[in-house]
């Protein structure tokens, strides 16, 4: 059985809780718009698992809220009034209201709990906090904090072209980015085009490299809607549809479809590709693997190089900063995104871009934050994998470092966070729940008898509260989740 609960008094908050509190309802992020939807309801084996979330209805616009600028500068200095003038939060009345809440029986025979105020990091309410769980989604909130941790909200990830000594073959070079687009590929082609034809070359062959990435491309969960072949190079997530977000078909070979893409492309910008794109190893280097920086300007690798450089880069185009991956990955639970930046931290921190590696990398990466790991295990990034293992402890840990104003390059943890009622996979969440509806941003996580929501919340006397509830062997989400709804708003009610 999991530990007794435990809870601390604590004295008032810091201007920060007030801070956070005064904007958490409005800031939902860049990503926000009147296209979001949440995640499709999908049933997986409990062998192999799998990411599901129920449709929610569509959402009234005049409940949405407005997007706010991406963090850091999402908490605007705000008066607070004394500790002395709110009332003090009563760790005993948060129990009385929480206790027969989490003995809900659609939460199954398994459920842990933490409460903490983040503004003073004491813990308010835990039961079992300390058990590591399987997370299904909520272990993005690991794996997005790992990458702001290791690479900054800067980083940007590149898609390089190089070229042959003697310009007769190009090579598209995977950087790890999932966004890439059509729009970006198409660009990247002109200006390879615009480079070889500056050149005098006319006609090439083209090859593609993803050797950045080592190990297995397909996940453990097997050939899956929720996720494509884990590589360096791809397009649109490898979704053969025109969906952004959620399960969709996908290809079986992203990297081979965007380099075919891509010669065709070129072709079309005035320069005539010979024979079909090859795979091809060994021709990565220091300048292809560069992150880039605000000014754009060459920079120390963070990759892996394969090799002694052997190309020239001829054009490169970059993703959208760390900062609104970030936001994304966890507005969404986008499992593509979520699996690369598992794969940028584990470059940064001279890891295989592997699983294992990821693994090694996301672990040491938190550790240096200073959080409890104790059982923890990330055997992937997306929580698909039903090997994962945090502990509630963890989560609110994470979110409240993510909330210490020494720490902005965390603040897109908390920025892109769901709003319930509204964004993301929690647009249809909190029907049920109404308390919760504006006032609770939270990671929801949902594998097949799996059940766990993360986050924030704004309290009735304006105190942030990071929050984990993590409940196993449910029987079905339309259980679970309202229950955990209920859980997450009973804190935005109790003082």
């Amino acid at each position: 059985m999991p530990e007794p609960r435990m809870w601390q008094l604590t004295a008032g908050s810091a201007a920060l809780g007030l801070t956070l509190a005064a904007v958490a309802v409005t800031s939902a992020g860049p990503w926000d718009s009147g296209q979001r939807t949440a995640e499709r309801a999908r049933a997986a084996a409990p062998a192999a698992g799998g990411a599901h979330h129920a449709p929610p209805p569509v959402p009234v616009a005049p409940r949405r809220p407005a997007p706010a600028p991406s963090a850091p500068g999402v908490l605007p200095a705000l008066p607070a009034p004394a500790a002395a003038e709110r009332p003090a939060g009563r760790p005993a009345d948060l129990a009385a209201a929480l206790v027969p809440l989490l003995a809900a029986p659609g939460l199954g025979p398994l459920r842990t709990a933490s409460v903490v105020d983040t503004a003073t990091g004491t813990q308010l309410y835990g039961e079992g906090a300390t058990t590591p769980m399987t997370p299904a989604s909520t272990v993005k909130i690991a794996t997005v904090g790992a990458a702001l941790s290791a690479l900054g909200p800067d980083h940007r990830i590149p898609t390089t072209v190089t070229a042959s000594a003697d310009g007769r073959t190009v090579t598209l070079v995977g950087g790890g980015d999932p966004t890439l687009d059509p729009a970006r590929l198409k660009a990247l082609a002109a200006d390879t085009a615009r480079a070889l034809t500056a050149r005098g070359h006319a006609s090439v062959r083209l090859a593609y490299d993803t050797s950045l990435y080592q190990g297995p491309e397909l996940h453990p969960i097997g050939p899956n809607e929720n996720i494509a072949p884990v590589t360096a190079l791809m397009t649109h997530e490898g979704r053969l549809d025109d969906s952004r977000s959620g399960p969709a078909p996908r290809t079986a070979d992203p990297a081979g479809d965007t380099a075919t893409a891509f010669a065709g492309l070129l072709a079309d910008a005035g320069v005539k590709v010979t024979g079909t794109p090859t795979k091809v190893t060994g021709t990565r280097n220091h300048a292809t693997d560069a992150p880039a920086k605000a000014t754009d300007a060459p920079a120390k690798a963070t990759g892996t190089p394969g090799s002694a450089p052997k190309a020239a880069p001829l054009a490169r185009t970059y993703s959208a900063p760390l900062s609104d991956l970030a936001e994304r990955t966890l507005t969404h639970s986008d499992n593509d995104l979520a699996e690369a930046l598992a794969r940028q931290t584990a470059l940064a921190r001279k890891q295989p871009a592997s699983f294992e590696g990821a693994e090694k990398a996301v672990r040491d990466e938190l550790a240096e934050l200073g959080l409890p790991l104790a059982g923890t295990r990330f055997a992937d990034g997306s929580g698909l994998d039903r090997r994962d293992r945090v502990s509630a402890t963890l989560l609110t840990a994470l979110l409240t470092r993510a909330a210490d104003p020494a720490r902005p390059a965390l603040r897109p943890l908390l920025t892109g966070l769901p709003v319930g009622g509204f964004t993301g996979t929690l647009a249809g969440r909190f029907g049920t729940a109404p308390d919760g509806t504006g006032f609770v941003r939270a990671k929801s996580g949902t594998l097949t008898g799996v059940n766990a929501l993360a986050g924030t919340v704004v309290t009735a006397d304006g105190r942030l509260l990071a929050f984990a509830f993590l409940a196993g062997r449910t029987l079905s989400p339309y259980e679970a989740q309202p229950a955990l709804d209920r859980l997450a708003a009973a804190l935005a009610t109790t003082g």
